[in-house]
């Protein structure tokens, strides 16, 4: 059996996590594709084995991965569905704010949650009252939300200040506006919040903030972990549909033929560069976070240029991981066309996630500027 672009960077408890949840959630991959979200015993079992919470620092009730051990988890999720994969990514990704809150409301708030999810994205409005904000406002792309239990939302204050706040489900409305081309399962809505109060224990300011939590991990910047994320999600989704193109290659032969898939030349050599292309855009990725972090473990701040190698090697997999699942559906031939097909949903789901904001093609722009010397807003990297 191949080893995946992600197996050297998962410990043994992970593996057998990921071997415990395997079964429910392929055997609702398709329920959530139909039904736009995450089947119930599919998040029941991500949540109980830890899969929502691999980022959540330790100090509030986390398990202390390592991040390249929680990204590479992330991946092999991915690679049983990539909406599992996903949700499990938002959930993780948005445990680190929790450093960033008095242990008392963190351990209250992401400590006990089944999941958490939100945008950061300062959509909405809110105006400063004693002892906290109201805020009103619209998002997109809230992933997972349904099986949220508290959700965190960027806002603009009437001050000038920029905020994330931290809200009950409760308090927000849920829009089913996902109907999508792929990532089906996901459930990314949009959500509303009308003049709820929050508590000043609930803010976490976007400029400026230092972390409170003592778990390193909370050092980490924000932005260039959830391009990771989106990364290691797609990662697992192309190495689905690598894995299931080489079953299919030893048992299908091509109409008109009696030779295997499996033995025609052109076969081999696109299954052997896909799969180089996948082992060396992982490797990256994983390896890029490692330096990081081992920068934070030191006790310094992650630069900008670490920063940039993270984004930059987040953007090139989300490209390899797109291109492999292409190629793998064209070896594939009809039998991919079918709603049924795995390599079908893989094609999907790698259509929709290189157009998330953190991975699109037009972040090389910005990270050619930097690599030329030239100035550039290096605060979302």
């Amino acid at each position: 059996m191949e080893r995946s672009s992600y197996s050297d960077w998962l410990t043994d408890s992970l593996l057998d996590a990921i071997d415990r949840v395997a079964p429910c959630v392929c055997d609702h991959a398709d329920e959530a594709d139909e039904q736009r979200r995450l089947s119930s015993p599919t998040v029941e079992d991500l949540s109980k084995e830890g899969f929502l919470s691999l980022l959540l620092p330790r100090d509030i009730g986390g398990a202390g991965h390592q991040p390249s051990a929680a990204l590479a988890a992330i991946s092999a999720i991915g690679a049983l569905d990539g909406a599992a994969g996903w949700c499990s990514m938002i959930s993780s990704t948005t445990c680190l704010l929790a450093g960033f809150l008095d242990q008392e409301t963190a351990a209250s708030t992401f400590g006990g949650a089944t999941a958490v999810g939100g945008v950061f994205a300062p959509n909405g409005t809110g105006r400063r009252i004693d002892g906290g904000v109201v805020v009103s406002g619209r998002w997109q792309w809230g992933s997972g939300l349904h099986h949220c239990d508290w959700i965190v939302a960027g806002v603009s204050l009437d001050d000038g200040d920029r905020v994330t706040v931290v809200v009950p489900k409760s308090e927000v409305a849920l829009d089913d506006t996902w109907q999508t081309v792929g990532m089906r399962g996901t459930g990314s809505v949009d959500f509303t919040i009308e003049n709820a109060e929050v508590s000043e224990r609930r803010i976490i300011p976007q400029i400026g903030a230092s972390p409170i939590s003592s778990d390193p991990v909370v050092r980490l910047p924000n932005f260039s972990i959830l391009g990771a994320g989106v990364a290691a999600v797609a990662l697992g989704v192309a190495e689905r549909a690598w894995s299931e193109s080489v079953s299919l290659a030893n048992e299908r032969s091509p109409q008109f033929s009696s030779r295997l898939l499996a033995q025609q030349p052109s076969v081999q050599a696109t299954i052997a560069r896909s799969r180089s292309r996948l082992d060396a855009a992982g490797g990256e990725l994983f390896r890029s976070v490692d330096a990081a972090y081992e920068l934070v473990l030191a006790g310094e701040k992650v630069p900008v240029a670490a920063r940039v190698r993270i984004r930059g090697a987040a953007a090139l997999a989300v490209e390899e991981a797109s291109a492999v699942a292409h190629e793998m559906f064209r070896l594939a031939g009809g039998a991919a066309v079918y709603d049924t097909s795995v390599l079908g949903r893989c094609l999907r789901n790698l259509s929709v996630i290189p157009q998330h904001i953190m991975v699109a093609p037009r972040l090389f722009e910005t990270l050619g500027r930097h690599h030329l010397g030239l100035e550039f807003e290096s605060s979302m990297i």
